[in-house]
């Protein structure tokens, strides 16, 4: 089972990995570091990998927080 905690680092982790950033945190915004659809698409990637579910891009920019981002599919996705 997942924590939220766990959730939020899971995309964390998505977003420094994919968009090359080491110095990204929970609250970093997704377009001041970069991010494009290309960027948007590999993160839900990632997270329909790790997590077993669909997750729409388009939550990426509304979302483009991580904590933002984990929140939103930990409620309307997951169950933690």
């Amino acid at each position: 089972m997942t924590t939220t905690q766990d959730l939020t680092s899971l995309v964390t982790d998505a977003y420094r990995e994919t968009l090359g950033v080491d110095a990204l945190d929970e609250n970093s915004d997704f377009y001041e570091w970069g991010g494009d659809s290309l960027t948007a698409f590999r993160i839900t990637a990632r997270l329909e990998e790790a997590l077993g579910t669909e997750v729409p891009v388009a939550l990426v920019f509304a979302y483009p927080t991580p904590a933002d981002l984990a929140a939103v599919v930990e409620s309307d996705l997951v169950r933690v």
